[in-house]
C-alpha cells in the first residue's frame, strides 16, 4: 500500500524509502504493519516488519561499523564535524521532516515545525560538540607503593539499540542517537511502529552527510522485533523510552549479556498549587502541562493537588482553556491539539473516564469541539478524585486531568509522593521556602517550580521508583555511552 499523501492534507510529501536496510543492502521483508493516519483513520503505507533474521543482520553490520576504520578511526574533530553535518541536513529537510512527523502521530503541523524538529536538531548539536572533550584523565596510585604511571581511557561501548515511543518520534531518537554517535558507537533505531517516518529519513539524511553504513541504521517493526533486538548479544547498550511494563522487558532481557540499560519509563506526574501561587500564569501553565499534545507525554502533570481555597477558581479556569483548544487534523495550522495515537489508545483513555464518571467522580463540562473522523479526546477535568481512584493513580497518556483540593503544604506533598511513578512534579508557589522545601520533598527524578514542560539537554532527565533507570540528557548521558578503561604502567 503506498496512500496519496495528497488526500491527507500534505500535499506533494514524499515518504522515505521504507526498506529494510543492513550495511547499506537492501533486505527483503513478507510480513508488514500499516502506517495509519491518526487523524483520518486512514492507512496510507505499510511499513516492514524485521524478523529475527534481519535484526540480525541489522546489528551484525552495526557491528562492524564499530570497529571499522571508518568510524572507530575517526578523530574526535572529524566525528564533531560529521555530526553538524547531519544537524545542517536536518534544518534543510525541516519542512519535510515536520510533515512527516505530524502525518504519522496527528500532531498539528506548526507545532511540530516550531518545536519537535528545531528540539531535535539542537540536541544534535549540543552533542556534536562533546567528542573532542570525553578525555580520561592521568593520575597516581593512591594507597599502593612503588612507582607507577596511571592513566584512565573513555572508550565506547559498542553497538546500541535505541528503543523509542510514538508520542515524540524524532525527538526521543536524538536523546539516544545524538551522545551514542557523539561517545563512538554505532546505534540501531528501533522507533514505535506507529510512528517510524522521521526515523526513516533521519537515517537518509545521515547517509547523505556522509555517514559510514552501519552507524547508524533502523529497524522497523513491532514488539517481536524490539524483543529481538533488546536481547541480542551483540546489541551493549538498550537506551529505551516507553511504558513501564515494556522497561520491565527489557530489563529482564538484558540478563544474560549484563548489557548496560537506560529506562526512560511512565510518570503520573503531579502538580501543587498553592494558595499564594499567580493563578493567571499558574491556571494556563498546569492546563497544558497535562493537555500539550493530547495529554501524550511522558511527563505530563495529571494528578493536580489545588489549596482548597483556590480550588473552584481553578479548576474553572483549566476547564476554560481545555474548552478553547482547536482539536483539528495535523495538516491545519490551525490546529492545537491532534487526536490520540490510535484507536487502542482512544480506548484505553475513553475507559479510564467511563470507569471515573460510573464510580461517582465528577468531569466538569467541556466545550471543545471534536471532528468527525479521527481518534480525538477532549480535555477532560475530574473533580474531587479520591487517592485510591483508578485514574489518580494510573498512567493514563491522555488528555485527562485528575485533581484534589489540599489544606497544607505538607498534605500535599505527602499526596503527591504517594504513586509508583517518580518521574516529574510541579509546585507553583510565590514563596521561595515553600518552593525549595517541597522541591526538597518530592520524589521525582525533575521538579518544576512555577513551569511546566521543560526539557534540554544541558540537564539530566528521568524518573525515580517505577519511573526509570538511569538518566538522559545532560553530561551525564555520555557516560551510559562510554566505558572508563584503567592502564597501571609500572615505572
Amino acid at each position: 500500500m503506498t496512500g496519496d499523501t495528497n488526500l491527507l492534507g500534505f500535499d506533494g510529501l514524499e515518504l522515505p524509502d521504507l526498506a529494510l536496510t543492513a550495511g547499506g543492502d537492501r533486505l527483503a521483508s513478507a510480513a508488514t504493519l500499516p502506517d495509519v493516519d491518526p487523524c483520518s483513520e486512514t492507512a496510507f503505507a505499510d511499513v516492514p516488519v524485521a524478523s529475527a533474521s534481519q535484526v540480525d543482520q541489522v546489528v551484525e553490520a552495526a557491528w562492524l561499523a564499530f570497529r571499522a576504520p571508518a568510524w572507530r578511526g575517526l578523530a574526535p574533530l572529524a566525528r564533531e564535524r560529521l555530526l553538524h553535518k547531519l544537524a545542517d541536513a536536518m534544518e534543510a529537510d525541516l519542512p519535510r521532516l515536520a510533515a512527516l512527523e505530524a502525518l504519522d502521530t496527528g500532531k498539528p503541523v506548526g507545532i511540530v515545525e516550531a518545536v519537535d524538529i528545531p528540539a531535535a536538531i539542537s540536541w544534535l548539536r549540543v552533542y556534536a560538540g562533546w567528542p573532542s572533550k570525553l578525555a580520561g584523565r592521568a593520575g597516581t596510585l593512591s594507597a599502593t607503593p612503588g612507582d607507577y604511571h596511571v592513566y584512565s581511557r573513555r572508550e565506547p561501548i559498542g553497538v546500541v539499540a535505541a528503543i523509542t515511543p510514538w508520542n515524540f518520534p524524532l525527538v526521543l531518537a536524538m536523546w539516544k542517537v545524538a551522545p551514542a554517535l557523539a561517545a563512538g558507537c554505532t546505534v540501531v533505531l528501533k522507533p514505535a511502529p506507529e510512528t517510524p517516518l522521521s526515523a526513516l529519513r533521519l537515517v537518509e539524511l545521515a547517509r547523505i552527510a556522509g555517514f559510514p553504513e552501519g552507524v547508524l541504521s533502523v529497524v522497523t517493526g513491532d514488539g517481536a522485533t524490539g524483543a529481538a533486538l533488546a536481547a541480542h548479544p551483540r546489541i551493549a547498550k538498550v537506551a529505551f523510552t516507553g511504558s513501564t511494563t515494556t522497561g520491565q522487558a527489557i530489563l529482564a532481557a538484558s540478563v544474560p549479556d549484563l548489557k548496560r540499560v537506560t529506562l526512560e519509563l511512565g510518570g503520573k506526574s503531579p502538580s501543587i498549587i498553592c494558595a499564594d501561587a499567580v493563578l493567571a500564569s499558574a491556571i494556563p501553565q498546569a492546563a497544558m502541562g497535562c493537555f500539550f499534545n493530547s495529554g501524550q507525554v511522558c511527563y505530563a502533570g495529571t494528578r493536580l493537588y489545588v489549596h482548597r481555597s483556590v480550588y473552584d477558581e481553578v479548576l474553572e479556569g483549566i476547564a476554560a482553556v481545555g474548552s478553547a483548544q482547536k482539536l483539528g487534523p495535523s495538516s491545519d495550522r490551525a490546529s492545537q491539539l491532534g487526536p490520540l495515537i490510535s484507536a487502542r489508545q482512544h480506548e484505553r483513555v475513553t475507559g479510564f473516564v467511563e470507569r471515573a464518571r460510573a464510580a461517582g467522580i465528577e468531569a466538569m463540562p467541556s466545550a471543545a469541539v471534536l471532528p468527525e473522523r479521527g481518534f480525538y479526546h477532549a480535555p477532560t477535568v475530574l473533580r474531587n478524585v479520591p487517592a485510591d481512584a483508578e485514574v489518580m493513580r494510573d498512567e493514563v497518556f491522555g488528555p485527562v486531568l485528575a485533581t484534589a483540593p489540599f489544606d497544607d503544604i505538607e498534605e500535599a506533598i505527602a499526596r503527591a509522593n504517594d504513586s509508583a511513578f517518580g518521574l516529574a512534579a510541579h509546585v507553583f508557589s510565590r514563596d521561595l521556602a515553600t518552593a525549595h522545601r517541597a522541591s526538597a520533598a518530592l520524589e521525582a527524578g525533575t521538579v518544576f517550580v512555577n513551569c511546566v514542560m521543560l526539557a534540554d539537554p544541558a540537564f539530566p532527565f528521568g524518573g525515580m521508583k517505577m519511573s526509570g533507570i538511569g538518566r538522559e540528557n545532560g553530561s551525564e548521558v555520555l557516560d551510559a555511552y562510554l566505558e572508563p578503561k584503567s592502564v597501571v604502567m609500572a615505572l
